[in-house]
């Protein structure tokens, strides 16, 4: 057994059975015992981003880490972008990058990279294998930090001659650390603020928006009074009917302030200190009006859910407190494509336990209360900005859950980052609906060119900022990576659309020419 064939046993032996990969020359190795051993999914993903924004998507949804596969440092660059987005979202990884075999790394072969350091901003935990003996217990190590608590993402640098030489055999996974409960202090000063009355915010991220969290929070709204928001973007969130529906804070700054200027106490489960997402001339970057307090209650390594679950006892919280909420009626819309008649006709489409992943940055700023009448369905967004996080997280989420129809809404823009997903979506027969916002500009971008008072855009401005010379064709750039679909231009084509796509299996593709 070589280094490579230790590794793979040691990743299925802890749990770890599927691979994102794109490997290289110094990972054939790797490769080759994927082949050997029975237990990994290998999954081929044409661009780094794709294999790492789907590794951030499986964890998402099924709790527990994959592995990536990347070739040398620039493979890892290529994946940074999505690690960052991952690493915002809580999510555990096991990346996997090779390395040139010890002895090449002096002759400075073009390729050769200081690989630990592109991979410390984006990882809690990284290693490189000093030689085969050691490559086992040092995977067993990374899988580890990746399932601890918090959650890691955890980088194994894996040179090529350590990959081929004799190995020792299959490590154990130890020191997997536990969630820690909470701090009952905490929980005791939350519910003095509660009972207090006032203006309280509770503030939700985390594992608070999980259905069973909803749940606690909506009964202890209702027996309090006070109000109930989530961040802005979030890594998942249960949503739709029979479920408390949460607003989120606002994105645009003024309509952030404006939320929460009531408030003279926010108190965070599992939420950050709300803050604006850039900074603006004459704008504060902190979100909380002058002279609210903030609390923290639970932190994103604490068990959020038994801690609200102690705090409604403290404030005398029942289920039968929570306040019914007033359903809207729903149906297809027709006429003319707008953001109100899309977010109608996608509420109608979710179907029972669908994945959302949401990257319709502009378009889909309205989407959230027609979709909180929808059959009951997970919702995920991009914790770290940074664009081409969506169809690459939809292939993970797809292979974690797949009993599960996966809908994919994202900007044109966006899109064409990671457009190599759409092969991979095709390759595996995913059973994804990528809807394409196609309004040909750059749109959040034209926002935030008025929003930081950058005056008004000339044409050189504005090429910066459009996407329509030449316009992209969508249902062509599907159909080359083997995806079929259509584009449609009103409401009613749309709902068409969704409806079929919805009742067929495998990925689809649908451009909303805005």
């Amino acid at each position: 057994m070589n280094g490579a064939e230790s590794l793979v046993r040691t990743l299925i032996k802890s749990g770890v059975d599927t691979c994102f990969a794109n490997p290289g020359t110094s990972e054939m190795h790797f490769v080759a015992a994927l082949d050997r051993v029975e237990g990994m999914r290998c999954v081929l993903g044409l661009f780094e981003g794709v294999v790492t924004g789907a590794a951030d998507g499986y964890f998402r949804m099924k709790g527990t880490p994959a592995c990536t596969l990347l070739h040398l440092g620039p493979g890892l660059a290529n994946g940074i972008a999505n690690l960052h987005n991952a690493r915002k979202a809580g999510s555990g990884i096991v990346n996997i990058v090779g390395q040139h075999a010890i002895p090449h790394i002096e002759c400075n072969a073009p390729l050769t990279s200081d690989i630990e350091a592109l991979a410390r901003p984006m990882s809690a935990w990284i290693r490189t294998s000093p030689d085969s003996r050691s490559v086992a217990r040092d995977g067993a190590a990374a899988v580890a930090a990746a399932k601890s608590s918090p959650p890691q993402i955890a980088t194994l640098i894996l040179p090529a001659d350590a990959a081929w030489s004799e190995a020792d055999g299959v490590a154990e996974v130890t020191g997997a650390s536990q969630r820690p409960d909470y701090s009952p202090q905490a929980i005791d000063g939350a519910a003095r603020i509660l009972r207090s009355g006032g203006g309280t915010l509770l503030l939700l991220g985390g594992r608070a928006l999980t259905e069973r969290g909803l749940a606690l929070a909506a009964g202890i709204a209702g027996n309090t009074g006070c109000q109930v928001m989530a961040e802005t973007y979030n890594a998942r969130m249960a949503r739709g009917r029979g479920r408390f529906f949460v607003e989120r804070i606002p994105y645009p700054i003024d309509q952030a302030l404006r939320a929460l200027k009531p408030f003279s106490n926010i108190i965070l489960v599992e939420a950050d200190d709300p803050v604006a997402f850039f900074a603006y001339p004459d704008k504060p970057s902190r979100l909380k009006p002058e002279g609210c307090e903030v609390h923290r209650m639970t932190a994103k390594d604490e068990n959020t859910i038994a801690a609200l679950e102690v705090l409604a006892g403290a404030v005398g919280a029942r289920p039968r407190d929570a306040k019914p909420q007033q359903p809207m009626e729903l149906a297809w819309p027709t006429g003319p494509l707008n953001p109100a008649s899309i977010a109608r006709a996608i509420a109608m489409a979710i179907p029972e336990n669908a994945v959302v992943v949401d990257e319709s940055i502009s378009t889909g700023r309205g989407f959230f209360p027609p979709t909180a009448c929808a059959a009951p369905h997970d919702w995920l967004q991009n914790m770290g900005g940074s664009i081409g996080f969506s169809t690459p997280v939809a292939i993970g989420a797809a292979i974690a859950c797949p009993d599960r129809k996966v809908i994919c809404m994202v900007g044109d823009g966006s899109a064409m980052y990671t457009l190599q997903s759409l092969w991979t979506q095709a390759r595996e027969s995913l059973d994804v609906i990528t809807v394409v916002f196609s309004n040909r500009i750059y749109q959040i971008l034209r926002g935030e060119f008025d929003g930081v008072g950058a005056g008004e855009p000339g044409r050189k401005a504005m090429d910066m900022l459009s996407l329509d010379r030449p316009p992209l064709d969508w249902v062509a750039l599907g159909k080359g990576m083997g995806v079929p679909g259509r584009a449609v231009t009103t409401a009613d084509e749309f709902s068409m659309a969704l409806a079929e796509a919805s009742a067929e299996q495998g990925p689809r593709l649908i451009e909303v020419q805005m």
